[in-house]
């Protein structure tokens, strides 16, 4: 089975390729820009180079998409800008890669490989602030900064060309992810960034009281969810959340990662006006859906989570 990732240098997209190869007669093209603003290197892919083709791309490129989706038969596409402030500083770099680019790579399919499957890594933010206690897929959509505008935009792109052009598209909606492989950066996902200022030692400072709710998935779920979604006909054409049952307070995450890695400290500090605007307070998300198709329960809940991380950081290379 021919399978293209795109992104597949990135955090999720890393972690992705590993369960990829992990299934019999896979094999996988990595498709990735190793843009230096996102942190993108080909460090985590090392120890899987040998048996990966990776291509040296961007999304937004025609004429390299033309060339790499060909005989592909599933096509995980990874690739974003994922900062929310940075969308908000940069609007047009984020509409050319979370709209445009996924615009190309439709198109792309729609004419040279309509017979694929192609999943779409979404996120929760799509759907802003909670107007219900628990959110699901019929919640309405009221994005609260550019870059979760632009996601939902994506989303409707892929429906659409399913819709119009009977493409095989899935669009899985995750949240909070975190794991191997993360960006210590704090622009990309709060959680891996909290681990690594926990693990150099350093203070882990939170807005305001720490109470606002979070729904986590440890990574290795994640790309399970994806592997099975693309093998399932009975998700094409939809958007899923894909998430956990485990909702935990900002403080409650910050305070079990320090404890669990016993090492660096928790403070609270004011708001940044900025953040604040942007910010989703108390949020209940509900993958039943998505569950009754797949059957799916995640393996890990936070705290075993951080240990299967430590776990695998302690394996000799």
């Amino acid at each position: 089975m021919q399978v293209l990732i795109i992104g597949g240098a990135g955090f999720l997209g890393a972690n992705l390729v590993r369960r990829c190869l992990a299934e019999p007669e896979v094999e996988v093209t990595v498709l990735d820009s190793l843009d230096p603003h996102l942190h993108a290197t080909t460090r985590h892919l090392q120890e899987v180079w040998p048996r990966i083709r990776f291509v040296r791309g961007d999304l937004r490129d025609e004429t390299l998409l033309a060339d790499v989706v060909q005989g592909q038969e599933i096509i995980f596409n990874c690739a974003a800008q994922t900062s929310h402030p940075l969308s908000i500083q940069y609007p047009l770099l984020d509409a050319e890669i979370n709209c445009l680019g996924n615009l190309k790579l439709l198109e792309s399919l729609r004419l040279l490989n309509s017979k694929a499957r192609i999943v779409y890594t979404s996120s929760s933010t799509v759907i802003g602030k909670a107007q219900t206690p628990v959110v699901n897929e019929d919640h309405r959509e009221r994005p609260l900064e550019i870059y979760s505008a632009n996601k939902g935009v994506a989303e409707k792109y892929y429906r659409i060309y399913h819709t119009i052009h009977d493409l095989q598209t899935v669009v899985l909606r995750f949240a909070n992810l975190y794991g191997p492989y993360g960006k210590g950066f704090q622009e990309f996902g709060f959680i891996n960034y909290f681990i690594h200022l926990a693990r150099t030692g350093q203070e882990i400072r939170i807005f305001g009281s720490g109470m606002q709710t979070r729904n986590v998935l440890y990574v290795e779920d994640a790309v399970d969810i994806l592997w099975r979604a693309a093998q399932e006909p009975r998700l094409v054409g939809e958007s899923w959340f894909a998430t956990s049952d485990q909702h935990l307070t900002v403080a409650e995450i910050a305070q079990t990662i320090t404890r669990v890695l016993a090492n660096g400290r928790v403070s609270h500090i004011d708001w940044p006006e900025e953040r604040k605007r942007i910010e989703i307070d108390q949020v209940i998300f509900s993958a039943e859906r998505l569950r009754s198709v797949l059957d799916w329960r995640p393996r890990f809940d936070f705290e075993q989570g951080l240990r299967r991380l430590l776990q695998l950081e302690n394996q000799p290379s």
